[in-house]
């Protein structure tokens, strides 16, 4: 179950409806996971920002495949669900910022001053600039598998592990 907010005689409500030129009414909603979600027209359902014109229909009656969602994304998509990366060019969808994953492949949506980031969580290790996949934390399973993660190697001989 995703939070919904309480609100009003309806039951639920997102904390703040947003308005976008694709689709009229859409509504932001927070995932279980924490992150930007999209409220589906039941006011229940709460898919992943990267749920949407995904070519699957999560919600219940297709609206997040909807066409005029979906027509010119990201332009047609509503401002909560799209986030800039460094290069301007360059997107990703909003529930994907601060995930550890390097999604814009420059780490712009992992590291300042492009993005502003929580810390590495306990799952994680901090080191100097990472390669391949992550950016400035590399998950602790990573650590002490014979593969260098971080430049230092630290995640092989400083990491505790998992």
């Amino acid at each position: 179950m995703n939070k919904v907010f309480p609100q009003g005689e309806n039951g639920y409500t997102a904390a703040e409806p947003k308005a976008h030129p694709g689709g009229e009414g859409a509504q932001a909603c927070i995932t279980l996971t924490n992150r930007t979600g999209f409220l589906c027209h039941d006011q229940r359902s709460c898919i992943p920002a990267s749920g949407v014109c995904d070519g699957i229909r999560t919600c219940t009656h297709g609206e997040d495949e909807d066409e005029s969602l979906c027509r010119d994304v990201p332009q047609s998509l509503p401002h909560f669900l799209v986030a800039h990366c460094g290069d301007p060019a360059s997107w990703i969808y909003s529930d994907q910022k601060c995930d550890g994953t390097n999604n814009c492949g420059d780490c712009s949506d992992e590291l300042s001053p492009v993005t502003v980031c929580p810390p590495c969580g306990p799952g994680w290790w901090r080191c100097p600039s990472t390669f391949f996949k992550y950016c400035d934390c590399i998950p602790r399973h990573l650590c002490r598998d014979h593969v260098q993660h971080c430049s230092d190697w630290s995640d092989e001989y400083a990491c505790p592990g998992p």
